[in-house]
């Protein structure tokens, strides 16, 4: 899409006279996030980081990108819109601009509001850009109605089959799938990493893949994630898409950015042409822009600084070490009163904070059921079935949430919403978790079962979840399954709970803990460690199965097994009744650990040292300025001493202090790129420290 008269014969000039005004409008960085159309230039910002658009009748072009902390500023080379529709360009009409500030709520935190419409023919759009106070990052939501032809289900040209290049027009590509945003920056010596990421836990235990290239010409990229870094200035972008993994994306295309030597576009509105309606406003995935100066630790800072505003992170409503029995395999086939309330017991015995029944607690049946022959088809047929099933439970629920608040035991409850006819019976289930919430004071509800396969879907489970957030005034919590189905993945839906993250059994020996411990780790870059619930298992069980396997959960204490979950949030997923009276010994942990959990969980969680392996040292970091939490790992290694590389820098004194596990206190001092000697006794061993750098 070319710039639209009369701008293009302008560019140059109005590049000009903005560029001068840049000293001016960058020293009124202040604490809070700002936005002001003047003229022909529209400004969003805070005290970190600032845009400056050419107006462009409200179809936005991007004149300049500065990263306050460094003083630097990015000029966008591209002179075309933002936003754009593959095709013909058309001229924009009919632009607003209005900003306002949104307070604080029990989700987030105040932010600062940015609303551009404009027209594009019979295509009206609606560009809302959020700003919060303490983050060097700009988010941008889309909607659109109307009508368009511009959008197409095609995929991008294999590179394969474009001739050869002898001229410069044969470097040029046509525009395959719209574009949510874009930067042209300047210089060739940009290193980029496109993050990718795969849920379906049920079908993929690699969860997390990089790829690290030096952008050449035109060509395109799955992952929700891209960092592009000058290594000749040392200063840095990243896009965010906000949307589920590559592979279950709505109207995908077969890629979400393209890289061309220094232009970086994010792709894909996750919707089609017939998706697009004339009266009602949609939301297509988001994109979020960010900038950071200096090493990969700021930049991880810098995304960190924006997911954890998306759900404020609240000690009572959001930290929990949970219990479902599901992991023993038992399905519903022991679920009744008498057995919840000695699971109930056995919770409070270990320290659990929370008890979750899963599947079976209600009249309804479901497939997964081991006593019935069950469907989710149709379930509101039954307009009974999501009430406590009364053979079961012959007075509901309260007996049991009685003894849990007598024991300090929250209870929770399992549910799958209505999928039939794209949730179309999202307001009947709205009224089925109220009134569980509002009659047993239930607030937390493992979401089961999503199938999100078109946008009519995703719009009415996002109604589901805000309706649900209204009238229980933001206190229910959703545990967002992510083990099968096309469902939101790691980046989209994360202002309503946690994410659950995996299925693992000891009867069908895929439980490692090394298994678990590495999908936590290797997320943990790039996803809110805190906000994924992740399991340890009843190592008693079917260790038979698993003969003489060196990595089999037997071979690791109870106490280990715990600590891997620590820098999530912790999932006891067994039944509590089937534990070994030697289990116990492990409230101990799991009781000091509720006592620093929240205040680890506040920092930024990075992984740490090898990735897990079963023999390496290995483990996380929580950063939180000049004091954090780490937490070792000792796997089966032959050394008692292990290096272990940090996110802090070369030199540094620090100061560790054992909270958990068998450390020894130490003062030690930064090695090379960040590392730290460590010492534990045992092999498949743990220590969490807290640690306050020394001042020389």
């Amino acid at each position: 899409m070319a710039l639209i008269s009369p701008y293009l014969s302008n560019m140059k000039r109005i590049y000009l006279t903005l560029l001068a005004l840049l000293p001016v409008l960058t020293v009124e960085a202040q604490n809070a996030s700002y936005s002001r159309l003047s003229n022909d230039t529209l400004v969003i910002g805070n005290a970190l980081i600032e845009r400056k658009f050419i107006w462009n009748k409200g179809n936005l072009i991007t004149f300049s990108l500065t990263d306050k902390s460094s003083g630097r500023s990015l000029l966008n080379k591209a002179g075309i819109p933002d936003f754009q529709l593959p095709g013909d360009p058309v001229t924009a009409s009919n632009p607003s601009y209005a900003s306002r500030a949104i307070p604080e709520t029990a989700i987030h935190p105040a932010y600062a509001e940015t609303e551009v419409r404009f027209s594009l023919g019979t295509l009206h759009l609606r560009k809302v850009y959020r700003v919060y106070s303490d983050s060097p990052v700009i988010a941008c939501e889309i909607y659109l109605k109307g009508s368009t032809a511009a959008l197409t289900e095609g995929t991008d040209l294999n590179l394969a089959d474009r001739k050869n290049i002898e001229f410069t027009e044969d470097m040029k590509s046509k525009q395959a799938t719209a574009i949510l945003d874009q930067m042209k920056l300047d210089g060739f010596h940009w290193r980029t990493k496109i993050v990718e990421f795969h849920d379906v836990t049920d079908w993929n235990n690699n969860l997390v893949f990089e790829r690290n290239l030096i952008p050449y010409r035109k060509n395109s990229y799955k992952g929700n994630l891209l960092f592009a870094h000058n290594i000749e200035n040392d200063q840095g972008i990243f896009f965010l898409k906000e949307a589920p993994s590559s592979d279950v994306q709505l109207a995908a295309n077969g890629y979400d950015f393209t890289t061309e030597f220094g232009h970086f576009s994010v792709c894909g509105l996750g919707m089609t042409q017939k998706d697009i309606l004339t009266d009602e406003w949609r939301k297509a995935y988001g994109s979020v822009i960010g900038v950071y100066s200096g090493p990969e630790l700021n930049q991880l800072k810098a995304l960190r600084s924006y997911q954890k505003n998306i759900r404020k992170l609240l000690p009572e409503r959001d930290e929990m070490v949970m219990m479902n029995t599901w992991g023993d395999r038992s399905q519903d086939s022991k679920v009744n009163e008498k057995f919840s309330l000695m699971e109930v017991e056995r919770a409070a015995q270990l320290g659990v904070s929370h008890f979750q029944i899963d599947d079976g607690w209600q009249i309804g049946k479901s497939p997964n059921s081991a006593v019935a022959k069950g469907s989710f088809k149709n379930i509101w047929d039954n307009p009974d079935y999501w009430k406590p099933d009364p053979k079961k439970y012959p007075e509901g629920l309260h007996p049991l949430v009685k003894k849990g608040r007598k024991l300090g035991v929250e209870i929770c409850l399992w549910f799958n919403p209505s999928v039939q006819n794209d949730y179309a019976d999202w307001e009947k289930d709205v009224q089925a978790i109220v009134g569980l919430y509002k009659e047993y004071g239930i607030r937390m509800f493992k979401i089961d079962g999503l199938a999100i396969p078109n946008k009519q879907s995703e719009i009415n489970l996002r109604r589901l979840f805000d309706t649900v957030l209204e009238k229980t005034k933001d206190k229910v919590v959703f545990n967002l399954d992510a083990t099968a189905g096309r469902r939101g993945g790691y980046h989209l839906f994360n202002e309503y709970g946690n994410i659950f993250l995996e299925n693992r059994y000891t009867d069908w020996q895929n439980y490692y803990p090394y298994w678990t411990l590495r999908n936590l780790w290797q997320l943990s870059k790039y996803v809110p460690a805190e906000k994924i619930q992740v399991e340890f298992l009843n190592k008693w069980r079917n260790a038979g199965q698993y003969g003489s396997d060196i990595f089999a959960p037997g071979n690791y204490s109870f106490d280990y097994l715990f600590a891997t979950t620590m820098a999530g949030q912790p999932l006891a997923w067994f039944e509590g009744t089937g534990l070994p009276e030697e289990a116990l010994n492990t409230s101990k942990l799991i009781n000091t650990y509720k006592e620093i959990q929240h205040d680890f969980h506040t920092g930024v969680i990075l992984p740490i040292g090898e990735e897990p392996s079963g023999r390496s040292w290995t483990g996380f970091q929580s950063v939180k300025g000049d004091r954090g939490y780490f937490l070792f790992f000792r796997e089966n290694t032959p050394s008692r001493d292990g290096l272990v590389k940090t996110w802090l820098p070369e030199g540094a004194k620090v100061k560790c202090t054992p909270v958990l596990g068998h450390g020894k206190a130490m003062t030690a001092t930064i090695s090379q790129q960040g590392m730290i000697n460590v010492t534990l006794p045992d092999a498949n061993d743990f220590v969490m420290y807290t640690y306050e750098l020394i001042q020389p």
